[in-house]
């Protein structure tokens, strides 16, 4: 990630550096169904990975979340709030009118204005002014200077001008799903199948598959079975359990890949009294979380190797802060924290809780990988340092409105399972949503369920933010992080490892970023 950026068109196009070569058709087997096939309706992962093959943004990400030319070949700051993007000619959409400035500020106009949004995009549209100077040049323009412009703009897909007035309905009829992508659409039956048919129209390199099938495959068992009746010809979200069995498979191969998705617990530390937590004999006390020891006591306690290799079977790697080494942001100080339930004990009982306290521990069973057993493992850890700990893991559904708004509209848990993945790739976006001080009017700490707050972290990111310089920037968003993790301000667990299977002659470049896209297939 670079603050200037001047990249010419042409080869290092992110089209042209798809590694799929040429065969007939593709289908694909995906654990959640996206929800619309309206690029702006629904800010969801499942959504946005599959309509990249459909609608293209001005930048792109390859495969580790670097910037790529997409729509845009050039962008850089004019002056300290205008950014200017110079686009791509000789563009066109599925139904062959021109792609120009006209179709990015509507784009920008209607991504955070979609009826009934679950999930706008607006928190990357937001303090932004688009404006068109010619044809083939745009302007962003924001108040104070804003460094991650080219992140954000990453994430907004551009619709065609000509499709004003389109409803999310429109889309998912085919009737507006109109892109510039390598694929177009041709059709979704919900519950069943999204097909897509290559566009050789494309400005950059062709697909290489004339046809695609999506096929949503909720079902862990059912997923692999798919696969091996050879029904699809590739599977995303491979289960822990069977990934030794299908890697002693001749007919399909593996593809795995550490996603930038850190799983952590959250604490409770900003009331003096929090829910699920009594002394021993069930009477009350003062929040323990309140005292950085015991904080300090339960991240110890964990025995982060043993989660990777027993519960998650080696999908994971053992996490002690917001993102994987070498991601923009991070610190090369921290490491994972190693299991020490001596020193654990020890800090319980500086903090006075040497007969320890009985909590409950809450989670998802449907999120993320072995959500369930992890909060279960992490449990009985607890248990042998003295904290009686039991579990409630409840469906997505329910539990993370309860984590968030369940109590009067604050958190309802006191310790809770969760995970993030970074959108943009760098670490200023798990530091503004989990760590920064919660302040809804700022959409700051939004996912911060603990309430962690601390001035000089605040006023760290904040600086961060508005830091062109990209060393000067990386450094502040480190010092955050390294502040942020020695106070416990979450508990990491680890970064989720994420495998594809796909037939015999076919292999997958895994994606940081979840991602199941076609373009990263490569036929042997």
């Amino acid at each position: 990630m670079r603050p200037y950026v001047s990249v010419v068109a042409g080869a290092l196009a992110l089209g042209v550096l798809g590694g799929a070569a040429h065969a007939n058709t593709l289908t694909v087997g995906l654990a959640a169904e996206p929800t619309s096939i309206d690029p702006h309706f629904h800010n969801l992962s499942p959504n946005n990975s599959l309509l990249t093959h459909v609608f293209e943004p001005l930048i792109a990400q390859d495969a580790q979340q670097r910037h790529q030319p997409a729509l845009a070949v050039s962008w850089r700051p004019i002056s300290d709030t205008t950014w200017e993007f110079k686009l791509r000619e000789g563009v066109t959409f599925h139904d062959g009118s021109a792609f120009n400035a006209d179709d990015v500020v509507f784009s920008f106009e209607r991504a955070p204005n979609v009826p009934n949004s679950p999930s706008s995009f607006k928190t990357y549209t937001g303090g932004k002014t688009v404006k068109k100077v010619d044809d083939y040049t745009v302007h962003f323009m924001t108040e104070k200077p804003y460094p991650l412009m080219p992140n954000d703009v990453s994430t907004i897909f551009i619709v065609s001008n000509e499709t004003s007035g389109a409803t999310t309905e429109d889309y998912n009829s085919g009737k507006a799903a109109v892109g510039t992508g390598q694929y177009k659409f041709v059709e979704y039956v919900p519950g069943d199948r999204i097909v897509v048919a290559r566009n050789d129209a494309y400005w950059g390199a062709k697909a290489g598959f004339d046809k695609v099938t999506f096929k949503p495959i909720k079902s862990d068992p059912a997923r692999v079975a798919a696969l091996l009746a050879g029904d699809v010809d590739m599977i995303e979200a491979v289960p822990t359990t069977d990934i030794a069995r299908l890697k002693a498979d001749g007919k399909v191969t593996l593809s795995s890949g550490v996603s930038n998705r850190v799983i952590y617990f959250y604490l409770d530390q900003y009331r003096e009294s929090t829910p699920q937590v009594t002394a021993k004999d069930g009477s009350a006390i003062r929040n323990p979380f309140l005292d950085l020891r015991v904080r300090q006591a339960v991240s110890y306690a964990i025995n982060r190797q043993a989660i990777a290799d027993r519960v998650m079977e080696g999908a994971s790697l053992p996490a002690g802060q917001l993102l994987p080494d070498g991601f923009f942001g991070t610190s090369p100080k921290i490491s994972a924290p190693a299991y020490d339930p001596t020193k654990a004990v020890m800090l319980l009982g500086e903090a006075g809780y040497s007969n320890g306290f009985k909590m409950v521990v809450h989670g998802p069973n449907d999120r993320y990988l072995n959500d369930a057993k992890i909060v279960e493992a992490v449990a009985q850890m607890l248990n042998r340092v003295g904290i009686e700990a039991s579990v409630e893991t409840l469906p997505r559904s329910v539990y993370f409105k309860r984590a968030s708004t369940g109590l009067d509209g604050e958190p309802e848990f006191t310790m809770g399972l969760v995970g993030w993945g970074s959108a943009t790739g760098e670490a200023s976006s798990p530091l503004k949503s989990l760590i920064a001080t919660f302040d809804k009017g700022k959409g700051l700490g939004a996912s911060n369920r603990g309430r962690y707050s601390n001035a000089e972290v605040d006023a760290l990111l904040a600086q961060a933010l508005s830091t062109v310089d990209d060393a000067k920037r990386e450094a502040l968003l480190a010092k955050a992080t390294e502040i942020s993790m020695s106070e416990i301000g979450i508990v990491p667990v680890h970064f989720q490892v994420n495998t594809w299977a796909t037939r015999k002659g076919l292999s997958y470049t895994p994606r940081t970023d979840e991602y199941t896209l076609v373009r990263d297939v490569v036929v042997k």
